[in-house]
């Protein structure tokens, strides 16, 4: 699922974002177009902070695929 980032109106003591969640899917004559899921709004800091846990648990999978390649490799031979 994509994500469309942009800046929400909001006061100049906080910042906010406005992300939309995105996907892809056919319409009737089978052509792929992409359409909003759902909304989120939050505050720029909290959304960073997302970001950044999310990039943790990514990296912590990308190292249990590598394993798993290096695992499947030694079966094959």
């Amino acid at each position: 699922m994509a994500k469309v980032i942009a800046e929400k109106s909001s006061s100049a003591s906080e910042k906010f974002v406005e992300i939309k969640h995105t996907k892809v899917m056919k319409d009737s004559s089978g052509k792929d177009v992409t359409v909003v899921d759902w909304t989120d709004s939050k505050p720029v800091d909290d959304a960073i902070s997302q970001a950044e846990a999310d990039l943790v648990i990514a990296e912590a999978n990308v190292a249990a695929l590598k394993a798993d390649i290096v695992e499947y490799k030694k079966i094959k031979g």
